[in-house]
């Protein structure tokens, strides 16, 4: 009966998830490799009471119809995978890709996860994993115990100097991959992608040719959140928040006004 009330609460419904996702961009500004997200708005379906080219007289079209909108409502939050800044670090295992594609993490279920840290370590068996979970990196990389050196080449190539040596011995190749769509990556948390049906299947390359982005050791990609950009996001979504709370109780008023006078 009183269509402005439910039209004002998908407002404010479509701006509590804007806020979330502002939230979680925010409390990931410091997280290394984290691409915002972006929250998609669409207005819901129309009432159509007058249709736009409708005859008006037997000679004449309305010009416009009278159609009344029903609201708003979130349909997606994309994600925006552009490049983050560049940290340098001391760690000779910290990667990052200045480019396109994704480092490939083998998980738990053997099923393979992506990511864009390149924070890495090695276990107790020296392999290549995760700083976090202790993921594998794939294709597994395995550094002797006995390195005293680790280099990481701009195309992935992996290789040690270990005591007693002169020469380098290469002991392993870093290979990425990338996705015709990024963004339809399901992020599961840890830093970690699935792909999915919008994303693409992955395809694997070298790093550095064929449009792949290259390696570079002992730096790490920032997050590529704008505080400054998400803090005047906020201040927006609040002030269309407070504006559709307003409605309400405009509405409110409106509808006590005509109860106290019928």
């Amino acid at each position: 009966m009183y269509p402005a009330l439910w039209v004002s609460k998908s407002g404010l419904d479509a701006q509590q998830v804007n806020i979330s996702n502002i939230s979680n961009n925010l409390a990931n500004a410091s997280t290394v490799g984290y691409k915002k997200s972006h929250v998609v708005f669409e207005d819901l379906f129309y009432q159509n009471i007058n249709q736009p080219g409708g005859q008006s007289s037997q000679n004449t079209e309305l010009p416009s119809g009278l159609m009344l909108g029903a609201g708003s409502k979130v349909v997606a939050t994309q994600k925006i995978h552009s490049q983050g800044n560049t940290q340098t670090t001391t760690n000779s295992l910290d990667m990052m890709i200045e480019g396109d594609g994704f480092f490939q993490i083998l998980m738990p279920d053997g099923s393979v996860g992506y990511t864009r840290n390149g924070q890495f370590t090695v276990n107790d068996v020296g392999e290549v994993v995760t700083s976090g979970a202790g993921y594998s990196l794939e294709p597994e990389i395995t550094i002797p115990d006995n390195a005293i050196n680790i280099t990481i080449s701009t195309d992935g190539e992996v290789s040690v100097r270990v005591r007693g040596q002169q020469e380098n011995q290469v002991v392993g190749q870093i290979t990425t991959v990338d996705f015709i769509n990024p963004s339809g990556l399901e992020p599961i948390g840890q830093n970690l992608y699935l792909p999915t049906g919008a994303s693409g299947v992955p395809q694997e390359g070298v790093p550095g040719l064929e449009g792949f982005g290259s390696i570079r050791q002992s730096m790490l990609e920032t997050s590529n959140v704008n505080v400054t950009e998400e803090l005047v996001n906020m201040i927006e979504a609040q002030r269309v928040y407070e504006m559709n709370s307003k409605v309400i109780s405009a509405v409110d008023e409106m509808m006590g006004f005509i109860n106290q006078q019928l």
